[in-house]
């Protein structure tokens, strides 16, 4: 009995071995296309490897190689009856010859004869080289991937320090932190990380912003010997697949189950090894392994945990990598690294290598003009959608990316069209059908509880319990929902991406619930502003399909939708600061809504400060230049502009032009120039600290002296060894001032008679 099995398990081994699957390459000739046809590869996947590979063995085994991983369970009698349907009944010949070959006694002495390390590095670096070579640009794949050359097409990330990043919750203002860091970091340039062989490498990055590029790069550097020159053997491994093996109790089984034709039962605890483990935040039994005290009931985890015996490095989301570092290795050698995507040269080479010629003007003008798609370009997952959007729009409106909810809609939408629409139907003319309506409503329902409760990985049972009849129409689900099987032979699920699930939670709280019931859900505050978007009412955008899905609820006036969330964070941020002031300009702005006479009575609460600084990013200036345009236009006046920023963008300088229109009081802690604008408009107060600058009189005369001009009441701080001190006072004394207040030297002025004496004094101690 024993030997029956492992005839048959040798039988259905012969897939995994090299030589076999070279050696029938090699045979099938120009039939391997129709032979992937006959194993149910799509189309799009065979044209897309007849691209890529030159010669027609190399077809062959690229076609063969897909068809073994999008099955779980590939076998050789599916593949022969592929071949039968052909009447190749030679190549069925070849395959019964090699089984007997490999079955024999002989070969499997060969087979459980121990590798050498050098057979087995070499086998390793050959497989990545090979499989690795090329990336998918959305990862998880979908049904259409587009292909990205790495070694050729490989566009440099921007890496930071990521220490001090900020723990968080899943999906909660992950966003907005990345727009925050990213107005300010220092790179640390690739070779400084992965030329130098730490022991532990932590890395973290928002979703889509290439962390699973960049560790493909590395497999691909250490097989060409370019990098971890020192480790023997280096794995890699997915979270989103060990979910699958949840009962593998130790890594030799493991990696039998991944490298099982390379390692062959090979032990590696006495050589040099380094992990890498993709994705942590997808693992299902990710508290688990956080909460390694607790008693767990999945070997997996145990797996995981024995990993940290070697060098690893490790990659998901920010809040997952948080985590995980309370339990990784102490070690000194140990280097934490986030990644913030594409710099400007990296944005532009990868326009250049996969946009078309003629479009690749049209999709840089958009990124210029958009300053949603500018910030978020750096992001691979964002520039890749945008590049496609753009490319293949025959009407694009100038204002498609203008607030995050376009974006956001328009790559919502562009799933729709390629993985779910089946015939050539317009976007219009499936949203007319009420069916297709609630088709999205659905999707969306499944993202809205699944996000509410923090699951990324979730099973059938969950959506049943508030999709009863999913089990009749999951197949239809799948392109924004991905299913996997476990090693048990159940399935999980997860959406395709985690933007696109928090999307849909969004579509699903604007069309299903109040404002009271939005408001008291604290899961959804950073949908909030999204939530808002989809009440902007122009009609060229692509909102006007994801509203009024729902026909049990009647069509919102969404004018006192959104006075009663624009109430609450008002109300909120009297009670706990700026944050919700800030989250109130941003909803205005994604909602491209007016002051209405309602939204003016609560506006007028409160008194309004602007600020511009390093910390505040340009999706956050441009939600401050939409707001103040309202607000000033409706004959209002703000409370204070407040400027600590010298290097300044045209959106920043718009809004200090806008608001030096109607303010009371400005305040500048550094030197400004608006080349070619001078202020015109009355200030009540005016404050100046420059005592850390060192300033020319020229520079004090062209940056501040057309402000002071203009004010009612000035406070004054000086560097204490300007030079030009008289000039100032001759040019103050000039003014008809209501108050001044001048700080020099440690000692505070109200009258510029005693600040010259005091300057007078000091020349004659001086002389």
């Amino acid at each position: 009995m024993g030997q029956n099995n492992t005839h048959l398990k040798n039988h259905e081994n012969i897939l995994y071995s090299q030589e076999f699957k070279l050696n029938f390459s090699e045979s099938v000739g120009v039939d391997w296309k129709t032979l992937g046809r006959r194993l149910n590869i799509e189309d799009n996947y065979l044209e897309m490897i007849d691209h890529d590979e030159s010669k027609t063995p190399e077809k062959a085994y690229s076609m063969l190689t897909t068809w073994m991983r999008m099955n779980d369970n590939p076998s050789l009698k599916e593949l022969k009856t592929a071949l039968r349907k052909m009447r190749r009944m030679d190549l069925i010949r070849k395959i019964d010859k090699f089984t007997k070959t490999l079955s024999s006694p002989e070969s499997s002495s060969r087979t459980s004869s121990k590798k050498d390390t050098s057979e087995v590095c070499t086998a390793l670096k050959k497989y990545y080289r090979e499989n690795y070579r090329k990336i998918n640009e959305i990862q998880p794949p979908l049904k259409v991937p587009a292909s990205v050359d790495l070694m050729n097409n490989f566009v440099d990330l921007c890496i930071v320090d990521a220490v001090n990043t900020q723990m968080d919750v899943v999906f909660n203002f992950e966003r907005k932190k990345f727009l925050e860091k990213q107005m300010n970091y220092t790179p640390i340039s690739y070779s400084e990380i992965f030329m130098k062989e730490k022991s532990v490498i932590l890395i973290s990055g928002i979703a889509g912003i290439g962390k699973t590029w960049l560790l493909r790069k590395c497999l691909l550097d250490w097989s060409n010997n370019l990098i971890w020159k020192n480790v023997e053997l280096v794995f890699y491994l997915e979270c989103r697949k060990l979910n699958q093996y949840q009962n593998i109790s130790n890594i030799n089984e493991l990696l039998n189950n991944f490298y099982k034709d390379i390692i062959n039962d090979f032990d590696i605890s006495t050589h040099s090894t380094l992990f890498i483990i993709d994705g942590l935040d997808e693992f299902k039994y990710l508290h688990e392994l956080i909460n390694c005290s607790l008693s767990c009931y999945y070997p997996i985890v145990n797996v995981l945990t024995e990993i940290q015996k070697y060098k690893y490095v490790v990659a998901g989301r920010v809040h997952a990598i948080d985590q995980y570092q309370s339990i990784s290795t102490e070690d000194c050698d140990k280097i934490n690294i986030q990644i913030m995507g594409f710099n400007e040269d990296g944005i532009n080479n990868y326009i250049e290598n996969n946009v078309l010629e003629e479009k690749k003007d049209v999709v840089k003008a958009n990124l210029k003009e958009s300053a949603i798609a500018k910030s978020m370009s750096s992001v691979p997952f964002y520039l890749s959608f945008m590049c496609k959007i753009i490319s293949i729009s025959k009407n694009l409106y100038k204002n498609t990316f203008l607030t995050m909810t376009d974006l956001y809609a328009n790559i919502f939408l562009h799933f729709l069209k390629k993985h779910i629409i089946k015939n050539n139907e317009s976007i219009s003319q499936f949203m007319e059908n009420n069916f297709n309506k609630k088709y999205v409503l659905n999707i969306c329902k499944i993202a809205y509880q699944l996000f509410v409760e923090n699951k990324v990985i979730f099973s059938k049972e969950d959506i049943q319990t508030f999709i009863i009849d999913f089990d009749k129409n999951e197949e239809t689900f799948f392109g924004f929902i991905e299913r996997i099987e476990t090693s048990l032979g159940e399935y999980i699920y997860q959406f395709a991406h985690l933007t696109i699930m928090e999307f849909c939670a969004s579509i699903y709280a604007y069309n299903c619930l109040s404002s009271e019931e939005i408001l008291t859900n604290k899961k959804l505050k950073s949908c909030l502003s999204m939530i808002c978007g989809l009440t902007n009412k122009n009609q060229n955008s692509s909102l006007k399909f994801l509203v009024n899905l729902n026909p049990l609820k009647k069509p919102c006036d969404d004018s006192l939708f959104l006075f009663s969330i624009f109430d609450r964070l008002l109300k909120l941020s009297r009670q706990s600061g700026y944050y919700y002031v800030n989250l109130f300009i941003e909803c205005f702005y994604e909602s491209q809504s007016s002051l209405t006479d309602e939204i003016k009575l609560i506006v007028d609460e409160r008194e309004w400060k602007i600020s511009i600084d390093d910390g505040k990013t340009s999706y956050e200036t441009s939600c401050e230049n939409f707001f103040v345009n309202h607000y000033i236009k409706s004959g209002r006046k703000l409370s204070t502009l407040y400027v600590s920023k010298n290097i300044l963008s045209d959106e920043e300088k718009n809004l200090i032009i806008k608001c030096s229109t109607n303010v009371r009081r400005v305040d500048f802690y550094c030197p400004i120039k608006l080349e070619g604008w001078k202020p015109k408009d009355k200030i009540e107060e005016l404050f100046i600290n420059i005592s850390r600058y060192l300033i020319t009189k020229k520079d004090f005369e062209e940056n501040f002296l057309p402000w002071i001009n203009l004010c009612e009441g000035l406070d004054l701080v000086l560097h204490d060894d300007i030079d030009f001190i008289e000039e100032i006072c001759e040019w103050i004394r000039c003014l008809n001032l209501k108050r001044l207040r001048i700080f020099y030297r440690g000692k505070h002025f109200h009258n510029l008679d005693k600040l010259k004496n005091f300057i007078t004094h000091k020349k004659c101690l001086i002389s």
